[in-house]
This record gives C-alpha cells, structure tokens and sequence, in this order.
C-alpha cells in the first residue's frame, strides 16, 4: 500500500507521523501478508482481531489500520483491558454521569464516547471481565451506549480493533469468554508473526530503533556491523520486538559494551538447569553477561578478520576501533595462536570455528 493515501489529506498532523511502511511491515513474507490483508480491511468498519505474542506490534498495526481508514481524521482511543480492574473499566470504558457513586462529582465521558468517528483500541480483550463483556457486546450491537448514572442512551460510531496474546477460541469454550461477543469481535483476524519468524525484518528494526534512541537520549552511537546484525538475526528473541527495541536503547545509551543481551543470561541458565537465587545469583548473572558479551565480540572479531584477509589494519577500520585496541582484543581472544589452524579450516571446511 502507499504512503500517499488519498484519505490522509484530512488526518491530524499527529497521525500522520505514523511509523513508516518499511519498519512496521519489513521485508518478510509473513509480513507483506499481513499489510496486503490490512489494506484489503482497513477502509471497511468490520471489526478487526489481532493476535500474537506480546511485543509483536500488534498496537503498532492497529493504528497503521486507523490511520489508512475512513475513521483516520477521528481519534485513536487505546484501552488496556488488563491493566484497569473491573470495578473501573466500566467507569472508564463508558463514563459516568455527576453523582452516579460517591466520587463522581463531575461529569466524564468515556473511551468509548471519546473514539465517535474514530477507532476504538480494546487491547487485551480476552481479559476483559465478562459483566462488561455483556455491556461490550450491547453497545457493538446498536452502537448505543449508557453513562453510569445515566437512563439514556447515545450514539456512537467508532471502529472497533481488539488485540490479544492469548487463544480467544479456548478462552471461549473454557467459558471466559462470550460465545457472543466472540463472534462479533471475531469478523476479521489477522495474526502477527513473532520476531524469530521474521528474522530478515531485524536489520531495519535496529538501524530504527538506533536512531530514534539517538533522538531521544541526544546521544550519538556506532552503526551495527553487518556481523553483528547477522549475531542479531540468530537469537530467540522471546520479548521479540520489545526485547529488541529495549536491547538497543541499552546500546545507545552505554555503547558497544552494553550488555544488550542482559537476559540471555538468564536464558541460558535456564537452558543448562542453572539455579538464580541464592547468595551469589547476581554475581552469576554479571560473569554469565559479561562472558556472552565477550563471546559475541570474539565472533564479531574472527568474521571481520576473515572478511579481510587478516589484515589486521583493515579490520580494525572496518571495526571503527583504534589498531592497538585491535591487537589486545585479538591477543585477549586467543585469536593470534590460532590463526594457522584458522585460516587451515577456512581452506578445508571441515572445522567451525566461533559458535552461534
């Protein structure tokens, strides 16, 4: 789809500051399939379910929705349906009339009275309590709405997107949630794919990410080495787009020396049955960091040493690090006894060398 869309003449400069196609959508093909469903959808007023991992972008692809819609000049109403408790999610969903309960001493329209002509973003919607599943499903039924406090009935037309992490089909016939609501909040699905599934996608989230950190902090960091992208393109990523995005904030902040894979330690931890806690946890998670930080670099080195040949001047520029640093990370790696047996397997192909 373009970024020139006809309807976005009349959107709020706000909006029209979205995150470009480029970094929301990638390069991947599971990607270029969610954009071609989305724009296919995005112009109708069906309701749209976006499910995936949490960090995936699932808000990130309600708003691209909204903001290439018909309702892209009215708001973008966001709820977090897990992070309010029941007893005020109806107050806040809804509103309330001057003195409905003790408290109310004014009058406040609600998210959904705020999201007339635009879209209404129910996120986490499988936690939503089922009282206010009943009232939810009234108001998608008619468009008609109560305040607490108030008899009468309003009008809203807004564009309903729900979002969630976990699987509504089970949380339905285990009876936490509406058959009902379910199939009106149902219409359209679209499932965002997780980071480790869209692994050609990092490089442009991370020269993004790079520079809207950079922005943020006012502070200058170093470009990603091709080799260091491709360590990047390897991991898990289990937070996945969170992890990532959180991961370069560290390195914008710290430098190359961040330990931007902080909770890999603990990850591997887990994976070797390593037991956190204890008196000395924090001590083993900080060798646990510094020896992957340290293994990455080691890897970063031996590839860029290869790529040039071995020339250690060479790579030292395309490292953008001084020679004498160069030198004593080499010889701190190990790297200059094995350079023989090194350049031997290059030639041979029957050792690796470097790990993961």
């Amino acid at each position: 789809m373009q970024n020139d869309s006809p309807n976005k003449a009349g959107v709020p400069a706000r909006l029209r500051t979205a995150l470009p196609d480029d970094v929301i959508f990638g390069h991947s093909s599971a990607m270029a399939e969610i954009q071609s469903r989305a724009a296919r959808i995005c112009r109708t007023n069906v309701p749209i379910l976006i499910c995936g991992e949490g960090g995936t972008g699932k808000e990130v692809l309600a708003h691209w929705i909204h903001c290439n819609s018909e309702y892209a000049s009215g708001e973008f109403v966001k709820v977090n349906c897990a992070a309010i408790p029941g007893t005020l999610l109806e107050s806040e969903l809804f509103g309330y009339e001057k003195g409905a309960f003790t408290g109310a001493n004014h009058v406040k329209p609600g998210r959904v009275e705020l999201a007339h002509r635009g879209t209404l973003f129910l996120d986490e919607i499988a936690d939503l309590d089922l009282n206010l599943q009943s009232k939810l499903l009234h108001f998608l039924q008619d468009g008609t709405f109560s305040r607490i406090g108030d008899h009468s009935e309003r009008k809203v037309d807004a564009r309903l997107i729900c979002a969630t992490n976990k699987d509504l089909d089970q949380e339905r016939q285990t009876g936490r949630f509406r058959d009902d609501l379910y199939y009106r909040v149902h219409v359209f699905r679209l499932k965002m794919p997780p980071l480790r599934e869209r692994r050609e996608d990092i490089p442009v989230l991370v020269e993004f990410f790079r520079k809207q950190f950079e922005k943020q902090f006012e502070m200058k960091s170093e470009a990603f080495p091709p080799e260091m992208l491709e360590y990047l393109k390897n991991l898990a990523w289990a937070g996945n787009i969170r992890e990532l995005s959180n991961g370069i904030a560290r390195y914008v902040l710290l430098g190359p020396e961040a330990q931007i894979y902080q909770d890999m330690a603990t990850r591997r931890a887990r994976n070797t049955g390593l037991q956190i806690g204890g008196g000395d946890s924090h001590g083993m998670l900080k060798r646990m960091s510094k020896d992957a930080i340290k293994e990455m670099e080691r890897n970063v080195i031996l590839e860029t040493l290869r790529a040039n040949q071995w020339n250690r001047r060479k790579t030292a520029q395309a490292l953008k690090i001084s020679y004498r640093a160069l030198i004593y990370k080499i010889r701190d790696a190990g790297l200059i006894s094995r350079r023989a047996a090194l350049q031997k397997a290059d030639a041979s192909g029957t050792i690796s060398v470097g790990g993961n």
